[in-house]
């Protein structure tokens, strides 16, 4: 017969912390004073917001001029190439 000749190692026990191990508070995400200002004034943007003669031309280039000229270009184009959707409608 076989004697089971097993040592039993007595290792000591290790205290492991759950993924915070070896850190420092130093180490932790720290704020960012300019990042914290944009944020504060991104959320006041439309109290901030005010529409004076100064800014009133730009403002009305924004909104309706330039995207108008966009639309513009693109079906003038499109009625230049010929395509099928103008040609089918009779917009020509």
């Amino acid at each position: 017969m076989f004697i089971n000749r097993t040592t039993h190692h007595h290792t000591q026990n290790q205290r492991r912390n759950m993924a915070g191990g070896g850190f420092t508070d130093k180490m932790h995400v720290q704020k960012n004073k300019f990042v914290e200002e944009w944020n504060g004034r991104r959320e006041i943007t439309e109290q901030a917001f005010e529409i004076n003669p100064g800014n009133l031309f730009q403002i009305i280039m924004m909104v309706m001029v330039i995207p108008y000229g966009i639309y513009d270009a693109t079906r003038r184009e499109l009625f230049k190439k010929g395509d099928r959707r103008h040609l089918k409608n009779g917009l020509v």
